[in-house]
Parts: C-alpha cells; structure tokens; sequence
C-alpha cells in the first residue's frame, strides 16, 4: 500500500514563530530520517511575518532543511486550512495511496481528525505520532475548543461551497407519466465536485469503501437540492440490504429496508441505484408515495410489489391508480448471470432470460418488474419502463452510458451512486386566489443561501410542460 507523510506546522499565536519553526524542522528531520522514501506534505499556517523577526527566519529557508531529505516535499498551499487539506486529499488520491502518518503536536491532533473524519473515509488508513513533544511553543498550546473543532467544519462546507462543479450542470432525467401533484427526478452523474474517475461528479453516496467523502457527497446532495427544490436533511434514503423490507415512514424503521412509503408532504424520499433499478411509485389519487432499490435479488424477493403492496395496506392506495416507473439501471445488453440465478428469471418469464445457453445469460431485471408489477395488479400502461416507446425513456442503460450514469458492472467496486427522488407537493392558498397552487420553494422556505431559483421547465416547476418534457437541464449524449 502506498503510503505518504503529512506534517502539520501550523502554530497560531506564537510571539517565537520562526524560532518555534526552526525547532520543530529540526526534530522532524530527525523523526523522518533521511533517503528516498515516502513523499511528505508540509501543512503551513497562513501568518504575517512580524518586523522584529529576523529576514533570513522565513518558512521558506526553514523549509530548505527538509528539502535536504532528499526525499519529496510538498508545501501545501491554498486560501484557507480547509484549501490545503483538500489539496493534500487529491495529491494522496492521485498516488493511489491509503497509508497517511501524520506527524504533528498533541493539542493539534483534535482539529486533523475533523479533516480525516470530513475529506476521508475509512478506507484512508491514518496514523498520528507526537512529533514534536521535544520542541514545545514557548507560548503554550492549549487544546482546540469545541467552538474551534465546529469552525473546522464550518471552513470544510464554506470551502466545498465554491468549488466549480466537474462535467457541467446538474442534469435531472423525469418521466411525463407522473402527475404534476409529485416532484421527481432521476440524477445524472452531471453537476457536483467528485473529482476521482469513476465518481465524477455528482456522486451521491459516500462508504467505508469508496474515496469520496462524505463532505464532499453532502455538497453534492445540497447542490441537487438546489436544483430540485428541497432540503438536505429532507432526503431519506433506504438502509440497503438487497431484499424485500419496506419502511412505512408513520411507523419505527426497520434495521434494513430496500423500500419506502409514506403519504407526507416536506419529506423527500429516494432509492439509489448504480446498475440497480431506481423505482418510483405515485398514487395521484390518494397522494401516496413509495421508492425501491432493485437489484436482481431484490427483484426476485419481489421489493417493487412489496412497496406496491404497503401504499395499498397502510394508505388506501387503489392498485388501478399506482403508476410504477422504472429508472436509470443495467440492460440486458450488458447485465450476465450465472446459470442458476439466470434460471430464477426463467421461471418468472421466458423473454426475462438471453442467451439461455450460455454460460452467463443476459438477465433483463426491468422485464421481470413490469411482469411481477402486471401479475400483482398494476395495470400495463402506467408502468414507465424501455419498453414504452410513445415517452421520452428515463430507462436507459447505466453501463452504456459512461458519461451519463455510474455503473458497477462497467466501473468495479469504486462506483459512484445516481438516485431516483419523489416528493409530494405542498400547496398553500395564494392571497387573492381561492383555488390552491403549487407552493414555489423561494426565499422564505428555504432561506438566504439556499435559495432554489426555479425557472419554467425546471426540476420542481413544470407545470403544463410536464408532458413535453423528460430532459431538465443541460442534455445529456444518450446516443
């Protein structure tokens, strides 16, 4: 595994600085040792040279020891902390590396681990050493305070703010088959900051496994909020575990569930996918709301007739009024099985299964839910899959579309997360009208800073041009 050496030289408020610099240098070169090795990353405070100290004392000359190491070192430079750790976060990712000794002063420490806990994940492997406890600041290092480890934080956001989104803008894919008494979307993998390949841009998950982290998805998802009209911590996700579990949200949440129903308004809920398929659920009639993460063993486990079945049980959904639409996921023109899961499919319906005789068949998981939606009482034509071919599609093949969609099977286990979202829309009476309208999330909803300016034909304001259109945002190439 390849590793790199952070060192952290920041020291605020010192009326020694340079000396204290100077000091701290030189017990590094000791602590490093010299030779070809690892490269290091020095972390700097950003500090004005006072007039009684002397010229020659600056970090550059200080610096100039370290270079001695003949090893490789980096300055990390940038307008704030947060800047030149998140440069030090794409310098380590640029080198494949997950080992990062940190060498820095105990009272320090707390305020690194804020970074690590916000700009890393687990799969980071982090070890701190006291380096420099024989060269203590004449003018004393107290611990950072809990008002000082919270501004850390703050800096990350701020920061993360005002990066440049990767890939263009944030580009939502809708079906015309959901009523306009719903907002929806099915993301795209357009409009965020994830920089690593196979997680540009927008990715919207974060695990122990993958490198971005989860400052960096919060971001994401608070610019798709942006775009789509809705609040960060308004956004529930299922508690994937690739069965048939559905949480009904007026009820305690089950340990795991692949599905969610609810029939509340200023919620919105959400099901992942990278290859497995997002699917929405709406009853215009009873304002009822269900998403489900299908993957192939969901699929068989039967979690989209599940979801179907908890809006009808605990909401009074009727099935003739449940429209199902099937999103974003893998086609059968690169989704293989082995033989004995392949024959699980067959069982279900012939057409589900290519290639038969093959080794691997091709499984397609959308045909299987339209019929497994058909069989349980969903009426043909309000189920929205490739099979329509008189509605713009929103079922394309994540795999074949590597600038649109993130793909496990195409990208491996470093994969980004695309979402498919549903919300019930909120109307309040506008003074002077009698009749209710769509409440617009402005100013005083979302607050300054957060404002959700939406234009005709955007995420959550479409009125009319529902019908018309499946594209919001910049066009995607689906060609």
């Amino acid at each position: 595994m390849a590793k790199v050496i952070l060192v952290d030289l920041v020291h605020p408020n010192c009326s020694q600085y340079n000396l204290c610099l100077d000091a701290r240098i030189s017990r590094l070169c000791t602590f490093v040792g010299a030779g070809a090795g690892e490269p290091v990353y020095v972390l700097l405070g950003q500090r004005a040279a006072s007039a009684a100290e002397s010229p020659s004392a600056t970090e550059a000359s200080l610096l100039e020891n370290l270079r001695r190491l003949n090893r490789h070192v980096h300055v990390l430079t940038g307008s704030s902390e947060a800047a030149a750790v998140y440069s030090f976060k794409r310098a380590v990712d640029q080198l494949d590396a997950t080992v990062i000794d940190v060498v820095s002063s105990g009272p320090r420490q707390a305020g690194l681990r804020v970074y690590q806990e916000r700009l890393f994940t687990a799969r980071y492997n982090f070890q701190y050493s006291r380096g420099f406890e024989s060269a203590p600041c004449p003018s004393g290092e107290p611990p950072l305070t809990c008002t000082q480890l919270a501004a850390i934080g703050e800096q990350i956001d701020t920061f993360l703010q005002h990066l440049p989104a990767v890939k263009g803008d944030i580009t939502i894919l809708k079906s015309s088959m959901i009523s306009d008494c719903f907002s929806h979307g099915f993301t795209t993998r357009k409009g965020g900051i994830s920089y690593i390949n196979t997680l540009t841009s927008l990715n919207l998950f974060s695990s122990c496994r993958r490198q971005d982290s989860p400052a960096e998805v919060s971001e994401n998802l608070r610019r798709l909020g942006l775009r789509a009209g809705f609040l960060p911590h308004q956004l529930h996700l299922p508690k994937v575990n690739h069965a048939s579990d559905v949480w009904v949200m007026s009820k305690a949440a089950p340990d795991s569930y692949d599905g969610i129903v609810t029939n509340q308004t200023g919620v919105v809920i959400a099901a992942p996918g990278a290859d497995c398929m997002p699917l929405l659920f709406t009853d215009p009639v009873r304002k009822v709301i269900g998403v489900a993460h299908a993957g192939w063993k969901g699929t068989l486990l039967g979690i989209a007739m599940a979801t179907v079945k908890a809006m009808v049980l605990h909401f009074g959904s009727e099935l003739t009024n449940v429209v199902a639409v099937i999103g974003p996921s893998v086609g059968p023109c690169c989704f293989t099985l082995d033989q004995d899961s392949a024959r699980q499919f067959l069982a279900i319906h012939p057409a589900c299964v290519r290639d038969v005789e093959s080794p691997r068949p091709r499984v397609d998981i959308r045909l299987t839910t339209r019929v497994l939606l058909e069989r349980g009482g969903v009426l043909p034509q309000h189920i929205h899959d490739d099979s329509v071919t008189n509605r713009p599609s929103v079922t394309l093949c994540t795999a074949c579309h590597p600038d649109t969609f993130y793909s496990h099977v195409r990208d491996g286990l470093d994969f980004g997360t695309q979402i498919g979202f549903l919300q019930i829309r909120e109307s309040t009476p506008v003074r002077g009208h009698t009749a209710p309208v769509d409440r617009e999330a402005g100013e005083s909803e979302l607050g300054q800073g957060f404002r959700c300016q939406l234009q005709r034909g955007d995420a959550d304001a479409e009125a009319d041009e529902a019908c018309d259109t499946s594209i919001i945002g910049a066009a995607p190439t689906l060609v």
